[in-house]
């Protein structure tokens, strides 16, 4: 008789899919390349970790010139200056304090979360989440929309791939996920390389750019002379300048990435986890240098570009378009160069979409499953990944894969990061009683205040696309919140040794709870519950009871640990006190650890809730309180499947 093979088992995709932990991550809980520190004292020189930063920070050199010039004309360079200004004595000077109030690499959106409880506080972060998933998002989009623009305008492939960016760039979005679904091993190394390659090349353009407006002194002349009769005078320039600089905060990105990376600068030896004070003053050493450099090469590309690429090749189908210093490097260094520049700043941009997709990886799971807002398959990688591929194939779809289309998207996403650190270290200066700080920082608050809503009122596409994705985020966490909302969320039960003596004395006999909601706590409120009971559930009176009274903390938390305190009230009444973010689970996770340290079958004993059951149960959805009985036995049924090992509940 001929045997039939058996059909693959999908058990073993499913396990490949939901692998907890990816190359990206091991040795812990958090994924992506940002995520896990270096073991103490073996992480990276800071200036390594620089480059680390860089692939996302000094790639966007791509496409920013370009931008620029679109966006301010003639006035770029002088935009670009007060962008750079803006840079130095606004946004490097705030994360250089995130990185002494955040070390670990939580960024801002820690210190926000820090300052707010409740549902307000859940609800923020959602909301900040939502436009760091913009921020991220576009950055994988729009980089690969970008070296998509870098291989069509080459010269020798534009006949070949001539009307394909749109394939290209979902290619180059598709090639980006088909690696993290394999596992991305990060290498701080290629990192390294990449942005010294890349630096150098542009530098080389710089000098070259430089030299032939020296030695082609009339461009000077015709740039001046074409300034004063648009625009008239040095003040209206300025005026002007500040007005549309906000159309050039792409240049402002990297700095919430160059606080993500803190885990891998190596710092001192006596760095603590508490403390670790060289790994701080490595980090703000790392943002500055960082800084400098970019505020050079921002101003320095900005002036060569604008002075020396026609303004008609900047527009959409001109040959600059998304690509101003990779033109410059083919006109005036030869097709050769102009090649090796292309794909060094292919292979960044790339790099650049990489990291941000580690970033989402690395964000994500630190937020939304300590909330109980993302489904169990969101700690894995690789259905995430798969989840951020495939909106990053939408983001792509709906911009046309238009570098400049996405500009807007990109910097109002920078823009509200920066803007909530801002505010962040305001807060934070203000509770320190700083108070320089505080009103120092609060004028910088200001005005990243301002360029975000004038950049989102000149370009709604990003509040839009960001509003998206909090619409999606938190209907997904809520959703996500309701389907785990009887899952046990205690992490683990402490006794105290007046608790642990109420236990052993009551695992010699029969081990009955009545679940009690504290009132005035006096003689009367005991005694009266206890004749309750037993007439509720028809008890002789040598029955003997614990009472166990839970009060609610933050409903909005999802996992806690549970402290169980014992006390004897009025001489005669034993009770069990816990505080508890859920009164069902506290309960449950009670009576299922004392079931595990006794071996005995533990009861507890309810009286039924008044009211609506739907009202009830949103009680309990939103402030861990409401319909407790029978909350309290789902608990229980979906955390012991075994009936015969489950606590008894009783209800009268």
């Amino acid at each position: 008789m001929a045997t039939t093979e058996r059909p693959p088992s999908t058990s073993r995709l499913r396990a490949w899919m939901l692998e907890g932990l990816s190359d990206m991550g091991k040795g812990g809980g958090h994924t992506g390349p940002h995520a896990e520190p270096e073991p103490p004292h073996q992480g990276q020189r800071w200036w390594r970790v620089m480059c680390l930063t860089g692939v996302d920070y000094f790639s966007t050199l791509g496409y920013q010139p370009g931008i620029a010039a679109l966006a301010a004309g003639l006035l770029s360079p002088i935009a670009t200056i007060v962008l750079v200004i803006v840079t130095l004595a606004g946004a490097l000077p705030v994360y250089r304090r995130v990185s002494e109030e955040s070390p670990h690499g939580e960024g801002s959106i820690a210190m926000l979360e820090r300052l707010l409880s409740f549902w307000q506080g859940k609800l923020f972060v959602l909301a900040l989440l939502g436009f760091a998933a913009t921020d991220f998002l576009i950055t994988i989009t729009l980089s690969a929309a970008d070296a998509s623009t870098h291989l069509l305008e080459n010269p020798h492939l534009t006949a070949t791939l001539h009307g394909h960016q749109m394939v290209i760039t979902l290619f180059l979005v598709a090639l980006l996920g088909a690696v993290f679904l394999k596992g991305f091993l990060e290498a701080i190394g290629v990192a390294v390389v990449l942005v010294g390659i890349y630096l150098v090349l542009n530098l080389v353009v710089v000098i070259v750019g430089l030299w032939h407006v020296i030695t082609a002194g009339h461009v000077v002349t015709d740039w001046g002379n074409a300034l004063t009769a648009e625009h008239g005078n040095v003040f209206v320039m300025i005026g002007v300048a500040l007005i549309v600089f906000p159309k050039l905060a792409l240049g402002l990105s990297g700095f919430e990435t160059g606080v993500a990376v803190m885990p891998h600068v190596q710092g001192d030896p006596g760095d603590t986890e508490q403390r670790p004070a060289g790994r701080i003053r490595d980090t703000k050493k790392l943002l500055t240098t960082a800084a400098l450099i970019m505020s050079c090469f921002l101003i320095t590309t900005s002036f060569i570009t604008t002075l020396l690429i026609p303004e008609k090749e900047f527009k959409p189908g001109g040959q600059a378009n998304g690509r101003a210093l990779a033109y410059l490097s083919h006109e005036y260094l030869g097709s050769a160069f102009g090649t090796v520049y292309d794909v060094s700043t292919i292979a960044i941009l790339w790099f650049a979409g990489a990291s941000a997709m580690a970033g989402l990886l690395n964000l994500m799971p630190r937020y939304l499953p300590r909330y109980g807002m993302a489904p169990h398959w969101a700690r894995a990688v690789r259905p995430m990944v798969i989840v951020f591929t495939l909106v990053a194939f939408l983001v792509t779809w709906i911009f046309d894969a238009n570098v400049d289309k996405q500009g807007g998207a990109y910097a109002t996403g920078v823009l509200v990061l920066i803007s909530s650190a801002a505010i962040a270290v305001t807060i934070a200066a203000r509770k320190a009683g700083q108070r320089r700080w505080t009103f120092g920082f609060g004028a910088i608050a200001a005005v990243f205040l301002y360029t975000t809503v004038v950049n989102v009122i000149e370009r709604p596409d990003g509040v839009k696309i960001g509003a998206c994705f909090i619409a999606g985020i938190i209907l997904v966490s809520l959703l996500s919140r309701l389907a785990r909302a009887f899952e046990l969320r205690v992490t683990s039960v402490t006794l105290d040794p007046m608790a642990e003596r109420f236990i052993r004395d009551m695992a010699s006999r029969k081990m009955r709870f009545i679940a009690n909601e504290p009132g005035h706590r006096d003689k009367a409120e005991y005694r009266d519950k206890v004749e309750q009971i037993r007439a509720d559930n028809d008890m002789p009176e040598q029955e003997d009871f614990v009472f166990v009274e839970v009060t609610v903390t933050d409903p909005s938390e999802f996992e806690a640990g549970l402290t169980v305190r014992g006390e004897v009230l009025h001489g005669r009444y034993r009770v069990l006190t816990l505080e508890s973010a859920s009164i069902p689970n506290a309960l449950a996770a009670l009576l299922l650890h004392v079931r595990d340290v006794t071996g005995c079958t533990p009861h507890i004993y309810f009286e039924w809730t008044e009211g609506n059951p739907f009202a009830n149960f949103m009680r309990f959805f939103l402030f861990g309180q409401g319909e407790v009985a029978p909350v309290t036995r789902e608990v229980l049924r979906e955390a012991e499947p075994d009936r015969s090992r489950r606590p008894r509940v009783h209800t009268g």
